[in-house]
């Protein structure tokens, strides 16, 4: 391939906040980004989401802007404004029109929804669900341990713990499930501080109370159908309000194995 690295166009699938990482990280070093989502997104880390941009239009993630477009004539005309177009297309069929150099499968579903191999020149998986030279061609470590952000050149991903980060000393008491299926309904904001116990918001009318004390880290944005499981809050019992609107040094090593794994392969 000729092309020079700035020429490269990068599809990535998922808006959440590790999808957002990488799009936020590879644009800044002047690739050109497109990302596509669900019609309905759920991601709780609102605040360093580019799929919010799905429900207001746009979304901004430390200086950097992403613009919901409706078709790919668009576009390259947000990519002239400076911003990273999102489209409304859970399949990613744009890549057909498009044409990426690079697909970056970042969904975070822990397992392939229909990635392969043959989508790009270059496509990697992040996580568990992906096997290195068979879905795809590398697989970036997810899971938050010694191996976080390496590029897997054969092989898989760490299984996923289901275990967050500790913080305060607390991993799985900071995060809250739906129990069951139904209506998520909340009247708070990110960045709130809540005490242990106090009533945060409801899934079908059971009630969603606070698991500790701390300011409310991440909220799935209310009026959204959600499914038994569906992560819903998050509470950090020592940090600031700012910490909401900050990228985490997790995701930060993730999209730096994102941005090897495309020098490694286009760099040459």
């Amino acid at each position: 391939m000729n092309k020079k690295l700035t020429e490269l166009t990068v599809l990535i699938k998922g808006g959440g906040e590790v999808a957002s990482c990488v799009a936020h990280r590879l644009y800044r070093a002047h690739f050109k980004v497109c990302m596509t989502e669900a019609p309905q997104p759920q991601a709780v880390s609102r605040g360093v989401s580019f799929s919010e941009a799905v429900y207001d239009g746009e979304k901004e993630v430390e200086g950097v802007v992403a613009k919901l477009v409706k078709s790919a004539s668009e576009i390259p005309w947000v990519w002239g404004d400076n911003k990273i177009p999102i489209i409304v297309d859970p399949e990613a069929t744009i890549k057909d029109t498009i044409n990426p150099d690079v697909l970056v499968d970042a969904i975070m579903a822990k397992r392939n929804l229909g990635t392969r191999i043959t989508d790009a020149a270059l496509v990697i998986g992040l996580g568990p669900g992906f096997r290195a030279g068979k879905d795809v061609h590398l697989v970036v470590e997810t899971n938050n341990t010694e191996k976080l952000g390496e590029v897997i050149f054969a092989g898989e991903a760490e299984e996923n713990t289901g275990v967050p980060i500790a913080i305060g000393g607390l991993t799985s008491e900071r995060a809250l499930h739906a129990t069951v299926e139904g209506l998520f309904v909340t009247e708070r904001e990110m960045g709130e501080q809540v005490s242990g116990g106090e009533l945060i918001a409801s899934v079908g009318g059971q009630a969603i109370k606070a698991p500790t004390s701390g300011i409310i880290r991440a909220l799935l944005r209310s009026g959204i159908q959600v499914k038994e499981g569906t992560k819903l809050v998050e509470i950090d019992p020592v940090a600031s309000k700012e910490i909401c609107y900050s990228l985490r040094a997790r995701m930060r090593a993730i999209a730096g194995g994102v941005l090897e794994a495309i020098l490694i392969r286009f760099n040459v």
